[in-house]
């Protein structure tokens, strides 16, 4: 069973994104800031993380320079879900290791869209 790495401080994304991922038989897990998910991933790696740009105690952006430069072996496939839609913004995501982006809001169909580009489907 793949498993994803839910990283919202939303509780209702985090809600909505594991209904959906728990249909489509992913093992899923959840952080509500950057350090929790990087916490998280030294412990256990994820196949895929759902990755919120906004947040406190860690950003979206300093968890993915973080998750690329010193989790061992960051074999994850990162998908950023986000309301930022500025090119600049999807530009740098790409430039930092972030493997897809998506807007938020989302439905299953778009995020399976998503999973399937990145190979996790």
């Amino acid at each position: 069973m793949k498993s994803c790495l839910i990283v919202d401080d939303s509780k209702v994304i985090r809600k909505v994104a594991r209904h959906i991922l728990e249909t489509m038989k992913f093992d899923v897990a959840e952080a509500a800031d950057g350090k929790e998910a990087l916490d998280h991933c030294n412990v256990s790696a994820p196949d895929v993380i759902l990755l919120d740009w906004n947040m406190p105690v860690m950003s979206g952006m300093d968890f993915l320079r973080a998750y690329r430069s010193t989790v061992e072996s960051p074999s994850a496939k990162v998908i950023f879900c986000t309301t930022e839609n500025g090119i600049a913004h999807i530009q740098a995501a790409i430039d930092a290791g972030a493997d897809e982006y998506v807007m938020k809001p989302f439905d299953r169909e778009t995020l399976e869209a998503k999973l399937q580009i990145v190979g996790c489907i």
